[in-house]
Protein backbone atom coordinates (compact mmCIF):
# COMPACT_ATOMS: atom_id res chain seq x y z
CA UNK A 1 0.00 0.00 0.00
CA UNK A 2 2.50 2.49 -1.23
CA UNK A 3 1.04 6.22 -0.32
CA UNK A 4 2.68 9.95 -1.24
CA UNK A 5 2.11 12.66 1.21
CA UNK A 6 3.53 16.13 1.13
CA UNK A 7 3.66 18.37 4.04
CA UNK A 8 2.88 22.15 3.52
CA UNK A 9 3.28 25.47 5.03
CA UNK A 10 3.75 28.97 4.26
CA UNK A 11 7.85 29.01 3.86
CA UNK A 12 8.83 25.60 4.38
CA UNK A 13 11.33 26.42 6.43
CA UNK A 14 9.86 25.69 9.73
CA UNK A 15 6.75 23.26 10.30
CA UNK A 16 6.67 21.82 7.40
CA UNK A 17 10.44 20.41 7.15
CA UNK A 18 10.01 19.18 10.99
CA UNK A 19 6.51 17.35 10.21
CA UNK A 20 8.50 15.54 6.81
CA UNK A 21 11.63 14.21 8.89
CA UNK A 22 8.86 13.17 11.58
CA UNK A 23 6.56 11.22 8.97
CA UNK A 24 9.74 9.93 7.52
CA UNK A 25 10.97 8.57 10.21
CA UNK A 26 7.43 7.17 11.89
CA UNK A 27 6.92 5.71 8.38
CA UNK A 28 10.66 3.77 8.82
CA UNK A 29 9.85 2.70 12.46
CA UNK A 30 7.23 0.61 10.94
CA UNK A 31 9.16 -0.90 8.05
CA UNK A 32 7.65 0.92 5.32
CA UNK A 33 10.36 3.47 3.92
CA UNK A 34 9.97 0.95 0.27
CA UNK A 35 6.44 2.07 0.15
CA UNK A 36 5.65 5.47 1.48
CA UNK A 37 7.31 8.99 0.29
CA UNK A 38 7.54 11.98 1.91
CA UNK A 39 8.15 15.82 1.03
CA UNK A 40 7.14 19.07 1.57
CA UNK A 41 7.16 22.14 0.29
CA UNK A 42 6.00 25.93 0.44
CA UNK A 43 2.93 27.96 -0.38
CA UNK A 44 5.01 30.81 -1.29
CA UNK A 45 8.10 30.78 -3.33
CA UNK A 46 10.76 33.10 -0.40
CA UNK A 47 13.10 30.19 0.93
CA UNK A 48 13.19 28.33 -2.60
CA UNK A 49 16.30 26.17 -2.63
CA UNK A 50 17.04 27.32 1.00
CA UNK A 51 17.62 24.98 4.12
CA UNK A 52 15.54 25.30 6.88
CA UNK A 53 15.39 27.56 9.81
CA UNK A 54 18.67 26.85 12.01
CA UNK A 55 15.62 26.60 15.27
CA UNK A 56 13.97 24.02 13.19
CA UNK A 57 17.17 22.05 12.01
CA UNK A 58 18.11 21.94 15.73
CA UNK A 59 15.03 20.84 17.09
CA UNK A 60 15.19 17.84 14.58
CA UNK A 61 18.47 16.87 15.55
CA UNK A 62 17.70 17.14 19.11
CA UNK A 63 15.54 14.02 18.25
CA UNK A 64 17.89 12.32 16.00
CA UNK A 65 16.32 13.77 13.08
CA UNK A 66 18.74 14.23 10.44
CA UNK A 67 17.23 16.46 7.13
CA UNK A 68 19.50 17.79 4.25
CA UNK A 69 16.16 18.76 1.66
CA UNK A 70 16.18 22.41 0.51
CA UNK A 71 12.89 24.79 0.03
CA UNK A 72 10.23 23.85 -2.55
CA UNK A 73 7.24 25.36 -3.91
CA UNK A 74 4.53 23.49 -4.01
CA UNK A 75 3.69 22.77 -8.09
CA UNK A 76 0.62 22.14 -9.78
CA UNK A 77 1.56 18.14 -10.68
CA UNK A 78 2.16 17.75 -6.73
CA UNK A 79 -1.59 17.57 -6.95
CA UNK A 80 -1.55 14.65 -9.08
CA UNK A 81 1.24 13.21 -7.71
CA UNK A 82 0.38 13.03 -3.73
CA UNK A 83 -2.17 10.98 -1.99
CA UNK A 84 -2.18 13.51 0.97
CA UNK A 85 -1.36 16.55 1.05
CA UNK A 86 -1.50 18.22 4.43
CA UNK A 87 -1.50 21.98 5.64
CA UNK A 88 -0.07 23.00 8.92
CA UNK A 89 -2.82 25.84 10.02
CA UNK A 90 -6.49 26.82 8.33
CA UNK A 91 -4.55 29.18 5.89
CA UNK A 92 -2.43 26.58 4.67
CA UNK A 93 -5.43 25.06 3.70
CA UNK A 94 -7.55 27.76 2.30
CA UNK A 95 -4.10 28.63 -0.15
CA UNK A 96 -4.23 24.68 -0.55
CA UNK A 97 -7.88 24.44 -2.21
CA UNK A 98 -7.32 27.68 -4.39
CA UNK A 99 -4.07 26.25 -5.50
CA UNK A 100 -5.88 22.60 -6.12
CA UNK A 101 -6.71 21.78 -9.68
CA UNK A 102 -10.15 20.61 -10.14
CA UNK A 103 -9.00 17.00 -11.01
CA UNK A 104 -6.29 16.76 -8.44
CA UNK A 105 -5.58 13.45 -6.81
CA UNK A 106 -4.69 14.63 -3.45
CA UNK A 107 -6.93 14.54 -0.39
CA UNK A 108 -6.10 17.89 1.42
CA UNK A 109 -6.18 17.72 4.92
CA UNK A 110 -4.73 19.77 8.21
CA UNK A 111 -2.34 17.72 9.81
CA UNK A 112 -3.34 18.52 13.14
CA UNK A 113 -6.90 16.60 12.96
CA UNK A 114 -5.35 13.48 13.60
CA UNK A 115 -4.44 12.77 17.63
CA UNK A 116 -4.49 16.07 18.79
CA UNK A 117 -7.08 17.58 20.87
CA UNK A 118 -8.74 20.53 18.99
CA UNK A 119 -7.65 23.11 21.05
CA UNK A 120 -4.22 22.14 19.86
CA UNK A 121 -4.55 20.99 16.39
CA UNK A 122 -3.15 24.20 14.41
CA UNK A 123 0.40 23.22 14.27
CA UNK A 124 1.72 27.32 15.00
CA UNK A 125 4.55 28.79 12.73
CA UNK A 126 7.17 29.22 15.39
CA UNK A 127 9.53 31.23 12.76
CA UNK A 128 9.23 34.77 14.54
CA UNK A 129 9.40 33.28 18.54
CA UNK A 130 12.55 34.55 20.08
CA UNK A 131 13.39 31.28 21.24
CA UNK A 132 13.21 27.27 20.54
CA UNK A 133 9.98 26.67 22.25
CA UNK A 134 7.72 27.04 19.40
CA UNK A 135 9.81 24.42 17.11
CA UNK A 136 9.92 22.29 20.25
CA UNK A 137 6.48 22.28 20.04
CA UNK A 138 5.69 21.64 16.60
CA UNK A 139 7.94 18.73 16.89
CA UNK A 140 5.94 16.84 19.20
CA UNK A 141 2.46 17.98 17.72
CA UNK A 142 3.95 16.71 14.34
CA UNK A 143 4.78 13.41 16.15
CA UNK A 144 1.76 12.78 17.88
CA UNK A 145 -0.16 14.32 14.87
CA UNK A 146 1.63 12.18 12.54
CA UNK A 147 1.56 8.75 14.20
CA UNK A 148 -2.08 8.98 14.43
CA UNK A 149 -2.56 9.47 10.76
CA UNK A 150 -0.45 6.80 9.82
CA UNK A 151 -2.35 4.21 12.23
CA UNK A 152 -5.59 5.50 10.80
CA UNK A 153 -4.45 4.70 6.85
CA UNK A 154 -3.32 1.42 8.03
CA UNK A 155 -6.75 0.70 9.71
CA UNK A 156 -8.07 1.56 6.60
CA UNK A 157 -6.33 -0.95 4.56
Amino acid sequence: MAKKILMVCLGNTCRSPIAEAVMLEIVKNYGLSEDWHVDSAAIAHWNINCPPEPRALSTMAKHGLSYSNQGRQIQEVDFQEFDYIFGMDESNIKHLERLAPKNSKAKILLLGDFGLPKNERIIIDPYFDHDDAGFEKAYQQSKIACEAFLKYVLSRK
